[in-house]
């Protein structure tokens, strides 16, 4: 942790904080700077603690995580998104600092997708009741006539 009380990014896990190819592209993405359900605003923040969680929770698996300032999803707190090139991305809220295994078992299933879409069985029930959207890829969007 350094002196503002962030985790730094772990070298071990070169997957995390590179632009290497992830597992069937799956790429999670955590709000380092979502407070927790108290609003505080010690430090590490609890998006900070999540994000370090996931890390953890993805070290043996070839998911790449990335972090992010703000996902502008302050009254659902923690908040992280799922995305994979092509398809559906997916944006959770309500989560706690120990959500990392939840993010990671998304992303495996996510990546095993063959439609693009994270399905709801097998899904963990923190990303179920979590879902704040879901976002189509640009590709499958219709301009408005």
């Amino acid at each position: 942790m350094d002196r503002d009380g962030i985790f730094p990014a772990e070298p071990a896990d070169p997957v995390s904080e590179s632009n290497a190819p992830a597992m069937g592209g799956v790429t999670i993405l955590v709000c380092a700077t979502c407070r927790d359900e108290t609003g505080s605003d010690t430090h590490p923040r609890a998006g900070a603690l999540l994000a370090h969680d996931v890390r953890r929770a993805a070290a043996d698996a070839d998911i790449r995580v990335r972090t992010v300032e703000c996902l502008g999803n302050c009254k659902r707190r923690l908040s992280a998104a799922l995305l994979r090139d092509g398809c559906w991305s997916y944006v959770f809220g309500d989560l706690t600092p120990d959500s990392g295994p939840d993010l990671v078992a998304g992303a495996r299933l996510f990546s095993t997708s063959e439609d693009g879409l994270i399905p709801w069985r097998g899904r963990p029930d923190s990303l179920k009741r979590g879902l704040v959207a879901r976002i189509p890829p640009l590709a499958s969007t219709k301009d408005v006539p």
